[in-house]
């Protein structure tokens, strides 16, 4: 065998390097080697999606500013083929949260989500912005009203906006998914399940049943259906 060119291992080293920085620190990656030789982008929503305010360090999160982006990166390059998106989240800034869905739903190219440990509060909303959803045996999801933290001025303004951006939530779930408004609205105010609370947690196939995702499955699944809608077209 001859020898390699220098450059070129010097060139293949640092992509490599570029790559592991950018899944240590953003959560994602391209995977370009797969068997199928298509290019498939990765995208990791863990922990707190995060807004306008920084969370403390020590807080696992996903910073919308560094994902969106990326998703207008992924949307002009004409090599990547397809976007999977893992989801173990608790939730987090509701705007934020609800452009990287609105994002994710306008992509051009296949894009398939996998809920893992659990896609809660405002990654329901994530979990169904991409154009087939699978959802772990083991995964939840979370249907809440929408939360405030620190001091609400209790007035009639102030719970006419909270319904105003609960019916953000319930209109753009039900539109990406085969859950009706009402119903969604139902599991949303559900009174007998959490004793100090009030929602809806929906286990694996539960939250196929309910309409909410579209399949139980695993990254086996996943990658299988993604594969199978960038052969297709789409």
């Amino acid at each position: 065998m001859g020898r390699q060119n220098p450059e070129y291992e010097k060139a293949k080293k640092e992509a490599e390097a570029k790559e592991d920085e950018k899944l240590e620190e953003y959560g994602q990656m391209t995977l370009d080697h797969s068997r199928r030789h298509h290019n498939i982008h990765l995208l990791s929503i863990i922990g707190e999606v995060e807004g306008h305010e920084n969370l403390s360090g020590n807080s696992k999160a996903t910073k919308y500013d560094h994902v969106l982006p990326k998703l207008a990166e992924i949307e002009d390059n004409e090599e990547v083929e397809g976007l999977l998106v893992l989801l173990n989240t608790s939730g987090g800034d509701v705007d934020a949260g609800l452009a990287i869905a609105e994002m994710i739903a306008s992509l051009s190219i296949p894009a398939v989500s996998l809920v893992l440990g659990g896609s809660h509060s405002i990654g329901v909303p994530l979990a169904v912005s991409s154009d087939y959803s699978f959802i772990v045996p083991t995964g939840t999801m979370m249907i809440h009203p929408v939360r405030m933290s620190g001091m609400v001025i209790g007035t009639a303004q102030t719970y006419e906006y909270f319904e105003m951006i609960q019916d953000r939530i319930l209109s753009f779930v039900s539109a990406h998914s085969k859950i009706g408004y009402e119903n969604l609205r139902r599991l949303m105010h559900n009174t007998k399940m959490l004793t100090r609370d009030l929602g809806t947690v929906l286990v694996g196939k539960e939250a196929v049943e309910a309409g909410l995702i579209d399949e139980v499955g695993g990254i086996r699944e996943a990658l299988r259906k993604l594969h199978s809608m960038i052969d297709a077209g789409h």
